[in-house]
């Protein structure tokens, strides 16, 4: 079948793929602390995951990211880093990535670096270690860090990414010390603006600040300077000529970069979303199911591509968006 190209002639190269909707901490801004998570029968079998990824790589997306919920709570995961491994050293896939909370990355990163992970993504809102069991709702900061020291140890690159809400984590003692913290460890940093999807659409008036605000504040008291690196996701980076790290931002709200985008998700039970910030979705899980062969879902990617919207549904008013879903359901 031919690439996977939308009606604005986007082309579709990247997968974020969520293994599971369960997470060991509960982050205010994401997941209830009182969560109610799928039927066990509706999440998609390891095995079919990895179906169903092929299925994408059939279709010219060369780039996966695993996300959750926490990704390395999902029992038996490293059998679907062995399919995707494969498929790495096959030339299928070229590029594979993780984000995660890190709690439990240490004893995933021998797993992560077989299967030809080169970098991960780890969820860390403040360095200070009170306010990161209170943002985490139970997440213990040095055990992240110590996941984060073994990644690198092992060879695999980090990028920290801090969720910003206003009057919880964006004050100077808390973003320069998250600067300083990363340039002294050579790891970028990526700073992500709260979208209106959490547990009851969250308190997302009261917590959202736009990252120009962010960019500017932080411009005050270091000297950052526009760079052209790109990855596949949406950051725009930025160079801190102090600590010599590279600081991304993504204005997921407040902005608006849909005019590039290259990726779709599909969620733990196999429901496809062309945008995040946008309700319309396709099941595949029941044709994953009932057609082995895997053809039934490539007709139905390929016609769900002609649904993704020119633009996402998210709004810098704080006026509630019409998404149930929380952002553990469909990963970041």
């Amino acid at each position: 079948m031919a690439p996977l190209t939308d009606i604005l002639g986007r082309r579709i190269t990247y997968l974020r793929l969520s293994v599971t909707e369960r997470c060991d901490f509960r982050c205010t801004y994401c997941i209830a602390e009182d969560q109610q998570f799928a039927p066990r029968a509706e999440v998609l079998s390891l095995e079919e995951l990895g179906r169903l990824v092929d299925v994408f790589l059939d279709l010219g997306v060369d780039t996966v990211r695993l996300t959750g919920g926490e990704p390395l709570t999902r029992k038996g995961l490293p059998v679907l880093l062995e399919h995707l491994g494969r498929r790495r050293a096959e030339g299928r896939l070229r590029e594979l990535t993780l984000t995660t909370n890190g709690s439990r990355l240490a004893a995933f990163v021998p797993a992560l670096a077989a299967a030809g992970v080169e970098r991960v993504n780890v969820s860390v809102d403040t360095v200070d270690p009170d306010l990161f069991a209170r943002i985490t709702r139970r997440g213990s900061l040095a055990a992240v860090q110590a996941g984060i020291d073994a990644a690198a140890r092992a060879g695999l690159r980090v990028k920290l990414n801090c969720v910003v809400q206003k009057g919880v984590n964006d004050g100077p003692e808390h973003l320069d010390a998250l600067l300083r913290h990363a340039g002294a460890r050579g790891h970028d940093i990526t700073f992500i603006e709260v979208m209106p999807m959490g547990p009851a659409a969250f308190d997302f008036a009261r917590h959202h600040r736009p990252l120009a605000e962010v960019r500017a504040d932080l411009s005050r008291r270091w000297t950052l300077v526009r760079e052209g690196f790109r990855t596949a996701g949406p950051s725009r980076y930025w160079r801190c000529v102090e600590t010599g790290g590279r600081i991304g931002f993504i204005a997921a709200t407040s902005s608006c970069f849909c005019a590039g985008c290259n990726r779709v998700r599909v969620t733990s039970d196999g429901t496809l979303y062309p945008c995040l910030g946008d309700e319309r979705a396709v099941p595949l899980r029941a044709l994953l199911r009932d057609d082995p062969s895997g053809e039934a879902v490539r007709a139905a990617v390929a016609a769900a591509i002609t649904i993704k919207p020119d633009g996402h549904h998210f709004t810098p008013t704080g006026t509630p968006t019409d998404m149930a879903r929380g952002m553990n359901a469909t990963g970041g």
